[in-house]
């Protein structure tokens, strides 16, 4: 049964090596190589967003051949905007961690 109370968000939206026709949902330099899902529950508590639940042991619908990840959060603003506001957080982590 679909859920209408809360989004559920991929790590293949943020994946810099997929291209937008397998899930990427951000462009290239709002995205990063491979992240994991710890790297993204991360960068939605820093973007300000309560987690509800996060899942390692599915597979993203377009890519059913590989493990994913993804973490649901409370419906407060739409998807793209909290999608583009969690890409922000996972970019900065990922460049502080790089110098």
């Amino acid at each position: 049964m679909k859920d209408y109370e809360h989004v559920v968000v991929w790590l293949d939206y943020f994946n810099k090596t997929l291209p937008k026709k397998m899930g990427r949902r951000v462009s290239k330099e709002k995205s990063v190589f491979d992240p994991s899902l710890k790297e993204l529950s991360d960068a939605a508590k820093a973007a300000g967003f309560e987690l509800k639940e996060e899942n390692d042991q599915v597979r993203f619908p377009r890519r059913p051949f590989v493990r994913s990840g993804y973490i649901i959060l409370p419906k407060g603003m739409s998807k793209s905007k909290a999608i583009a506001k969690i890409s922000e957080k996972l970019v900065a982590k990922r460049a502080k961690q790089s110098k």
